[in-house]
């Protein structure tokens, strides 16, 4: 087939282990950008990587998601785009890219605009789980500080922003414990990132990660992946933070604290999986997504976040889940990303 590849690339004067002294506030590294401005975007790595996958079986062409990529992709004569991009401004943007081949009648992997949408917003995700009662941490969305007056939700608690990925916004500051920690980490998130807090109670439970592959009932969960959080630092809060995710956890010195598969009864396995395939189909998920997991007081799996375009950073030697659930399944990277463009190719009977 003839296939695009559609990707935003970090700048390459990014270092993530350099943009911060580690812990140092992230509401002072800056004022112009987010220290984490650019952490959802792939590395030429990674980019160069599902490149030579797709290489293997297709004729590719590279097409950057820029505000060029429109009549690029008018002009191409491709058969299906292998969208990994994430998108230029906005809470819409992981929809941008999917939303343009829409409208151009252009096949392509992952899923739609509504979906997309809908995932980065944290808020809409947790009032669609809640109404088709899949269990997720209670919640309230705060746009504004005189809204903390209202809070009912019982301490400790985790801030977010509500609509970035790569753990953007979270840092050991978001875990609160305390009605000035939450005031402090609130007017943060307004002011650093230009949007609305999403404030969660804090799930005290072991936590997991289920990539899952396919659609409709061939759709399958692939091996869990489980963070053993008391690996983790001591001063360091168990959270997947920005810091643990890019300034503790490095390819030069990764986090030894990743299990796959997670080392849980059956019961349990099944409970998890069965979690997040629901949370897959009822968002309307399509060909890939990574769903992550934590327990609450009672040992019951509750849907953290849901990540229709995952990480997939292509070293085995760095910590990226759905490559190392798709290795432990038995799938090689090059397999993983042809059999991603395969489960679209058939949706849009392709094949």
């Amino acid at each position: 087939m003839k296939v695009a590849l559609a990707f935003n690339v970090k700048p390459e004067s990014e270092s993530f282990s350099q943009i911060v002294p580690p812990f140092q506030n992230p509401a002072e590294a800056t004022q112009k950008k987010s220290v984490d401005t650019y952490a959802e975007w792939d590395t030429w790595e990674t980019i160069s990587a599902v490149k030579n996958a797709l290489d293997e079986f297709n004729d590719v062409q590279m097409i950057e998601a820029d505000e060029n990529a429109f009549e690029k992709f008018r002009r191409s004569d491709v058969d299906i785009v292998f969208n990994i991009a994430e998108g230029m401004n906005g809470i819409s943007r992981e929809a941008q890219i999917p939303a343009m081949l829409d409208m151009l009648d252009i096949p392509y992997t992952g899923s739609d605009p509504l979906t997309l949408a809908i995932c980065l917003d944290k808020s809409r995700t947790k009032e669609i789980l809640s109404y088709y009662k899949i269990p997720n941490s209670p919640f309230q969305l705060i746009e504004s500080l005189s809204q903390l007056k209202q809070n009912k939700l019982k301490f400790p608690l985790i801030v977010k922003p509500i609509s970035e990925g790569s753990s953007k916004g979270i840092f050991s500051s978001s875990f609160v414990s305390n009605q000035k920690e939450l005031n402090d980490e609130v007017e943060r998130i307004l002011n650093v990132y230009n949007q609305p807090a999403l404030v969660e109670g804090f799930l005290p439970g072991k936590e997991f990660t289920v990539a899952i592959l396919g659609n409709d009932d061939e759709a399958r969960a692939l091996p869990i992946v489980e963070i053993n959080y008391s690996e983790f630092p001591e001063d360091i809060v168990p959270i997947y933070s920005y810091e643990a995710k890019w300034i503790l956890d490095t390819k030069e010195n990764p986090l030894n604290v990743f299990t796959c598969p997670a080392a849980v009864d059956k019961i349990t396995e099944e409970k998890i999986k069965s979690t997040a395939l629901k949370a897959f189909k009822v968002l309307n998920c399509k060909d890939w997504s990574r769903v992550d997991i934590r327990m609450d007081n009672k040992n019951e799996p509750n849907i953290i976040e849901i990540n229709p375009l995952p990480g997939i950073l292509p070293n085995p030697e760095e910590n990226s889940c759905y490559p190392k659930a798709a290795r432990t399944a038995g799938l090689n990277y090059n397999e993983m990303i042809n059999k991603v463009l395969l489960a679209a190719a058939r949706r849009y009977k392709l094949l």
